[in-house]
């Protein structure tokens, strides 16, 4: 019998996996290559900006307030469009973002935000929704462009360097501070439940701090550590310039006054030998009258120096520092212990301009005010006193609408304050005297009302004849920092008992004030505990003068108040040792919280950790 004859199949005939044939998958490819570019081309062209702006609602709106930002046009060139931020780029994460998209299709189908009013109406709900987006997803999209790892401190501001830190060590990811930065911001409208749960720090978004990064911080901290010195060298240099002129200015005045005094005694002698050969009574010369020494005597030469811009604060009480709403560092402030000069230091100046102008933070702005006065502080010290120097230029005056004639306070053109605390005071170490400023102090948005006043039942215990002073939270029993369910924010109803007062008192849990007035050259002395209370100064003395536009006011203070202090008000200055202190001044006639005040700052007395430090004379 012949063998069968077994025809073998041909190629495209062969059967692969589930019986497919080679010539089937062939087709089954090119289909899809076909079918995944249609696709792909077809989605593509749904991810780009001309699509995102194709609906009026969106070019109308968000597209408006996007363009004037550095997301669309900056010094480098590098745009970064709607989909850069909203769309994924990892192909999964991207197919789940545009089946979402479809409920944004299915609203703008039905009209549901066809107008600029229902676009306002719906925005908070829709920021609220990227924002959970974008925290949910450690910022993925924010970090296409923005690496943590990347980033070089050299070329950030103090308060960025501070907070990256933070959120390399808590974190934090970009959406918890960087919120509004292309489109209007309504972070505001955030409960503060929302606010809280939105931007705490997540424990798995901790990071390890780069090697890079941490060379950067070294390299740009010894920059300007070197530059520090460089201009305190500068400064000592051309304070002993001036202080070599004015010895040489005293010396020749003496030798003139000895050389006037030496013609006198002349002529006295001559005349009294004159009436002597006359037989007559010896002639006295009408004594010239010296003027008798004035001012505070010091060698400024071997003073600590530091300039130092104060600014307006406008209603930025410590409440308002506190809650996350109005600021934005108040979690790293309240929890991290930073101090308001780690982030703030070189940004004062622009910071009262925002606060003067009432763009922030201020309900009644002055036209004219200026926001912030560049200050010259020196600082030194002898066995008995400390001394420090203040030397600003004048301003012009603005008017006050609000006040009589324009001036607040007319009979002192200007006053300085200055207040010292150990750390013993809870916010000094970080805010200064910022402690002592509340949301319902007089003037202040939340100040009670006079009746209210009136009828309060700590009208025996404070003074508040007058409206709430300044007052510290180791004096009530509790702060209210948020306001909530129409809550007035401060304390001054929260009084603790006048036994539990004293007992913090004598425990140094005050700040010390001294305060100067121009009108009447009066100084006063006192501390801030539950009130504001002053009284004449014993341990103080003060010498200023305007000159050719400047003032210049020199403060002596004892170190030691000993028996002459208030022993519940005046703390002990010791040699080594830091203290908090901060000032404000209040020029051109200004008074309450219309004055210009500083950051919280370190004095050291002959201790380099002082952002101040006061040597020995």
């Amino acid at each position: 019998m012949a063998d069968k004859i077994v025809h073998k199949p041909g190629f495209l005939n062969r059967r692969l996996i589930l019986g497919t044939t080679i010539a089937g998958a062939v087709v089954f490819f090119i289909v899809g290559i076909i079918f995944w570019g249609g696709f792909n081309t077809a989605m593509e062209a749904t991810n780009n900006l001309e699509f995102c702006i194709g609906c009026h609602e969106m070019e109308a709106n968000v597209y408006q307030e996007y363009t004037p930002t550095i997301h669309y046009s900056n010094r480098t060139g590098v745009r970064a469009g709607c989909p850069d931020c909203h769309v994924p780029r990892p192909w999964i994460h991207k197919m789940v973002r545009k089946i979402q998209a479809s409920k944004e299709v299915f609203s703008w189908l039905t009209g549901k935000i066809d107008t600029k009013e229902e676009f306002e109406d719906h925005r908070f709900t829709m920021a609220k929704s990227v924002w959970k987006a974008m925290k949910e997803t450690d910022s993925r999209e924010c970090r296409n462009c923005h690496n943590f790892e990347s980033m070089n401190p050299e070329h950030q501001k103090p308060r960025a360097r501070k907070q990256h830190l933070n959120a390399f060590n808590e974190g934090q990811t970009c959406i918890d501070c960087h919120k509004g930065i292309a489109h209007n911001d309504v972070r505001h409208m955030l409960s503060d439940e929302e606010l809280e749960e939105i931007e705490k720090p997540n424990p798995d978004y901790i990071r390890e701090i780069p090697q890079m990064y941490k060379d950067g911080l070294a390299r740009v901290e010894a920059k300007e550590a070197e530059e520090a010195e460089q201009e305190r060298l500068a400064k000592a240099e051309l304070k002993a310039k001036q202080q070599q002129r004015i010895e040489g200015a005293v010396a020749d005045a003496l030798d003139s006054y000895k050389a006037e005094q030496a013609l006198l005694a002349e002529a006295a002698s001559k005349a009294a030998a004159s009436a002597s050969d006359k037989g007559g009574k010896a002639v006295k010369p009408a004594a010239k009258k010296a003027a008798k020494a004035s001012g505070i005597k010091v060698n400024w030469s071997k003073a600590g120096s530091r300039d130092i811009t104060i600014f307006y604060p406008g209603q930025t009480s410590i409440e308002w520092i506190l809650n996350g709403r109005d600021h934005g560092g108040s979690r790293p402030f309240s929890k991290g212990g930073d101090r308001c000069v780690t982030c703030h230091d070189k940004e004062t100046s622009d910071m009262g301009a925002k606060i003067v102008s009432g763009e922030k933070a201020e309900a009644t702005p002055i036209p004219g005010k200026r926001g912030s006065i560049p200050v010259s502080v020196d600082a030194t010290y002898d066995d008995e006193n400390l001394y420090m120097r203040f030397s600003w230029e004048d301003g012009e005056h603005a008017p006050v609408p609000f006040a009589d004639g324009g001036k607040m306070d007319p009979e002192n053109s200007m006053k300085l304050a200055i207040m010292f605390a150990t750390d013993e005071v809870e916010f000094a170490d970080r805010a200064g005297c910022w402690g002592t400023c509340h949301h319902d102090a007089k003037n202040m948005p939340d100040a009670p009302d006079a009746d209210t006043l009136a009828a309060s039942e700590f009208s025996k215990q404070i003074n508040i004849g007058d409206g709430v002073t300044k007052y510290i939270k180791e004096s009530r029993t509790k702060l209210e920092v948020k306001g909530r369910r129409g809550k007035k924010r401060g304390g001054w109803d929260k009084l603790k008992s006048a036994d539990e007062i004293a007992a913090d008192t004598n425990a140094g849990k005050y700040m010390d004030i001294v305060r100067y007035k121009s009108g009447k050259g009066e100084v006063e002395d006192g501390y801030i505990m539950e009130q504001r209370i002053m009284h004449g100064s014993q341990i103080s003395a003060f010498d200023a003068k305007l000159k050719n536009g400047t003032w210049t006011v020199v403060m002596k203070r004892k170190l030691v108040p000993g028996k002459e202090g208030n022993k519940a008000g005046d703390i002990t200055l010791e040699k080594g040792k830091t203290y908090n202190f901060g000032f404000a001044i209040h020029d051109d006639y200004s008074n309450s919280r219309f004055h210009h005040v500083s950051l919280g700052y370190k004095l050291g007395i002959d201790n380099e950790d002082g952002d101040i430090n006061a040597a020995h004379q």
